[in-house]
């Protein structure tokens, strides 16, 4: 498809899905329950973190997270008592069990004593996304006795992942709220910077769109098809994550 033919087509995908109908079916529908920004970046946290398989099951669960946090996270996460986690210890979404929201929830108490943002996690770490990622995974585990098991939970570069739930939570907090989906609350990051966030829904479409070579589905193919995506916008490429997502699990494109 010739590269003007193929900015049209993906512009006429992300008009149909860069609207705010689209965030009801959503995970990004979590955040959206709250106004304040601590709220918003600790819930958008979750429910990315949470984001893989079925999307109704995701949200169900993140609201339910959200719920046995009085629907005030970062207030729980600054001040909560033992009785309140206690409260949690029955919470399993997949493999992501009480161990991992216990240190999950622990780190947001130590971040958020010293900083009023969760930015200040990334970008303390570096210019490039790939260098924020890396150091966030080194921060977020710097406490002391770390289970070794919650590592599975936060990916990095730096194994070759393509940290597609972490790239769509900097999407969420970064990109412009535009359509209504992302909230624009970041500003020590520009939508320039970020990277696509890859799964294989994505991979397929941009594969079939011949914006993706690799066939390997990691870090390397993410920043492959973000540079494909800035040839088309130079300054907000990964706007076309929400063309390509919806392509590929909404109208199976292909």
């Amino acid at each position: 498809m010739p590269s003007r033919a193929l900015k049209q087509f993906l512009d006429d995908a992300l008009t149909r899905y860069n609207q705010p109908s689209f965030v009801g079916s959503d995970p990004v529908s979590v955040p959206h329950l709250f106004s304040r920004r601590q709220d918003i970046e600790i819930a958008g946290f979750f429910a990315a973190i949470f984001s893989w398989g079925n999307r109704p099951m995701i949200i169900r669960k993140s609201r339910e997270l959200m719920e046995l946090m009085h629907m005030n996270p970062y207030e729980f996460c600054l001040h909560h008592s033992d009785e309140d986690l206690k409260r949690l210890l029955g919470f399993k979404h997949r493999t992501f069990n009480p161990t991992d929201l216990l240190y999950f929830i622990e780190f947001f108490k130590q971040h958020y004593s010293t900083s009023d943002t969760l930015e200040s996690a990334f970008t303390r770490h570096g210019k490039t996304v790939h260098d924020m990622l890396s150091g966030f995974h080194d921060y977020f585990f710097s406490l002391e006795d770390s289970p070794p098991r919650t590592r599975k939970h936060i990916s990095t570069p730096a194994r070759g992942s393509t940290c597609k739930r972490l790239n769509m939570f900097l999407r969420w907090m970064v990109r412009p709220s535009d359509g209504g989906i992302d909230f624009g609350i970041w500003t020590g990051i520009r939508p320039a910077q970020l990277i696509v966030p890859v799964d294989l829904h994505v991979a397929r479409v941009a594969r079939l769109l011949r914006l993706l070579d690799r066939q390997q589905t990691d870090w390397q193919a993410a920043e492959e098809l973000t540079a494909a995506l800035r040839r088309l916008d130079k300054h907000d490429p990964v706007k076309y994550d929400l063309a390509l997502f919806g392509l590929g699990v909404i109208e199976k494109y292909g």
